[in-house]
């Protein structure tokens, strides 16, 4: 039955299974890709703010050893972002990913232009149809739920506000899920397909650091918290992590930049520019070097949902079958009414 349901999203994608792995920066890197792709997923490579010669080294790789298809995330408000696009340009990917905030029209028309598929995140109803009249060929809702840069609104607000009035475009949806259930009724709800990532770093082929991954063991959906916004002056992107002195030092590093936008001592894109950079540093400081006390853990807070480490592709039969079996119930309950 499922096969039914998700059939746009398959049709789109080009994968057998319609569930895309986030782009995780520091997570989301070639071994990750490779293994959802070879289970039958819909991965994404994250580059984040890496070198651009790194960026390209990459690249190269995933089109030389990925024969499904797959996505590169581009993190708009990267410092590296534009060096970034123009080399991804160029390359034989088949789909782009705009995240960390939403593009501009113009990137969106020059990336179409070079034969790629692109997708983007929506928060609103508005931004949703916006990006779509610039061309954008799918759209993925992600709820505030989620782990990383996320937006403001839940997921089962944006569902009533954006995917039940978009029934002819291909939207998938994120943040929060971890179960087949809630996968099943998500797809009877329209959706095309879902993202997970927090999921995906509990899995026995994601490279992160042991401690990391105990970490989320660990972890209680309440801990999974988002950074708040000192100051209009200093807009940031909200991020969800785990609580520790990293998510601390972040609201210092505000501060701090807040005090010497007030002293005229660094601009407003340069003061952004940091904002990112620590958030790329901290991140590896915990994937990385397992300092899961200084660095940041980012977590949707599914990963109060999430209690063991599995193989990729376990993880994708497991939520498929619970799908299935909610499938099943569901059409049992309509058969009686």
């Amino acid at each position: 039955m499922i096969k039914n349901i998700w059939r746009r999203g398959r049709d789109f994608l080009g994968v057998e299974i319609p569930i895309i792995a986030g782009g995780m920066t520091w997570i989301s890197d070639f071994d990750l890709v490779k293994a959802v792709s070879d289970a039958g997923g819909f991965p994404v490579f994250a580059g984040g703010n890496m070198p651009p010669e790194m960026s390209e080294k990459e690249i190269d790789r995933l089109v030389e050893k990925i024969h499904k298809p797959f996505a590169v995330n581009l993190i708009t408000i990267a410092p590296n972002y534009q060096a970034h696009f123009e080399i991804l340009k160029d390359k034989n990917v088949p789909f782009v990913i705009f995240a960390g905030n939403f593009p501009k029209k113009k990137d969106v028309v020059r990336m179409k232009e070079s034969g790629k598929k692109t997708i983007s995140f929506a928060s609103t109803e508005s931004i949703a149809k916006k990006q779509i009249s610039w061309g954008i060929d799918a759209l993925i809702l992600e709820g505030s739920e989620a782990g990383g840069h996320i937006g403001n609104v839940s997921l089962i607000v944006l569902l009533q506000q954006v995917l039940f009035n978009l029934s002819n475009f291909p939207v998938f949806v994120a943040g929060g899920i971890a179960t087949g259930k809630m996968m099943a009724h998500l797809l009877m709800m329209g959706a095309s397909g879902i993202q997970m990532g927090t999921r995906f770093v509990m899995s026995e082929e994601c490279t992160a650091h042991e401690n990391f991954k105990k970490a989320f063991i660990k972890a209680r959906a309440r801990q999974a918290i988002a950074t708040p916004q000192y100051d209009s002056k200093l807009p940031v992107v909200g991020v969800r992590a785990l609580s520790n002195s990293g998510m601390e030092n972040f609201g210092k590093l505000q501060l701090e930049l807040l005090k010497k936008l007030q002293e005229g001592t660094i601009s407003r894109e340069n003061a952004q520019f940091e904002v990112e950079n620590y958030w790329a540093g901290s991140l590896r400081t915990a994937v990385v070097d397992g300092n899961v006390d200084d660095g940041s853990l980012m977590a949707g807070q599914s990963v109060g949902l999430i209690n063991d480490i599995k193989p990729i592709k376990q993880i994708l039969l497991d939520m498929i079958n619970d799908a299935e079996d909610e499938l099943d119930k569901m059409k049992e309950t309509f058969s009686l009414i």
